[in-house]
């Protein structure tokens, strides 16, 4: 089968940060679904695991986001039956999904939403599972529930950041307070439910003063948490939360939050399906609800560019392009 790796960390501008490789169609065990890959997406994490796995003892296939079609199953395996749409998010413990086939648990797989293409529900998993489990499972916010309150997502108009908004704006009650730093990923913030959009490049709370706005009970940190922490800890509300996914972003000084008796909750989408422990199929759960949502015309797809099929020189483009840090939403790639 046909796929991209990598064998040793170099920049995206060498030819061999990625390349085109053959491997063996992998056999599925256990609870793994065998699927033929149709499109996948791009993550931030793609690049910094490219960037920082070195030397590697075989090429490396990264990949976590896909979409596609259920080829064969394990013995184990209870949701699902061949011929079946999916759409997930990988672990990192096992090969990506920039191959034509990949083995995935179906512990965290779920049925692709009938109403978009391969394409757009490559775009979802990850940062779906991210944002749902920041919001809902780790500060605990009701949904569809009336509640008071603000919540602030730092880096509204990323990836993570572009479905946060979307679920707190649909499915609760809360006054939701993006942040951008460009026009155009402004009105992106707009056009996805923020109800007020701040300059994450400038201070937040003379921006929160001059709107009127109350500070935040919930802060969602999508990115460059250390670069933004202090900030946040000395602006959330007492007794607040602040949230944070990147696993390299403290140390933080934690002080000003402590004062506040305030919290601070990481969250790791790839937590469960590496642990393989009993909350694992809530992502399986989580991911039907997300399709419920897309199909019922309560939540639409982040992705913003389609780079052509995946290859080698398609991916290394799209590294590139995240590791610039001017992406709006997800870019996909579809077909090889």
């Amino acid at each position: 089968m046909k796929a991209v790796a990598f064998k040793r960390s170099r920049p995206i501008t060498d030819p061999e940060a990625l390349e085109d490789i053959e491997l063996d169609v992998p056999l599925p065990r256990h609870h793994d679904l065998l699927v033929e890959v149709r499109a996948v997406s791009v993550n931030p994490v793609d690049t910094k695991l490219r960037q920082t796995e070195d030397p590697l003892n075989e090429p490396r296939v990264l990949g976590f986001d896909a979409a596609g079609v259920v080829k064969a199953i394990g013995p184990e395996v209870l949701n699902f039956a061949i011929g079946d749409e999916v759409f997930y998010c990988g672990a990192p413990n096992r090969p990506g999904s920039n191959a034509e086939f990949q083995l995935v648990d179906d512990r965290i797989v779920g049925h692709k939403p009938k109403t978009l293409s391969f394409a757009e529900a490559a775009s979802l998993p990850l940062t779906a599972l991210t944002a749902w489990e920041m919001l809902f499972e780790r500060f605990r916010i009701p949904r569809d529930q009336p509640a008071e309150g603000t919540l602030l997502i730092v880096g509204g108009a990323g990836g993570v950041g572009s479905i946060a908004t979307q679920l707190a704006a649909e499915l609760t009650e809360l006054t939701v307070v993006a942040t951008a730093s460009r026009p155009e990923t402004q009105e992106w913030c707009k056009l996805l439910g923020a109800h007020h959009v701040l300059d994450h490049n400038a201070e937040l709370a003379p921006q929160l003063l001059e709107k009127g706005l109350a500070v935040p009970e919930y802060i969602f940190c999508t990115t460059q948490a250390r670069l933004h922490f202090r900030q946040l800890a000395e602006l959330v509300a007492p007794e607040g939360a602040i949230g944070v996914i990147e696993p390299a972003a403290g140390p933080f000084d934690l002080a000003p939050l402590l004062r506040k008796s305030g919290a601070l909750h990481g969250e790791y989408v790839f937590g469960r399906a590496m642990r393989h422990d009993h909350m694992m199929s809530a992502q399986h759960r989580t991911l039907e609800a997300i399709a419920h949502l897309i199909d019922s015309g309560r939540l639409k797809p982040t992705y913003t560019e389609h780079f052509g099929t995946i290859n080698a020189a398609n991916l290394r483009r799209a590294h590139a392009a995240i590791e610039g840090l001017h992406v709006r939403g997800k870019i996909v790639l579809e077909g090889f």
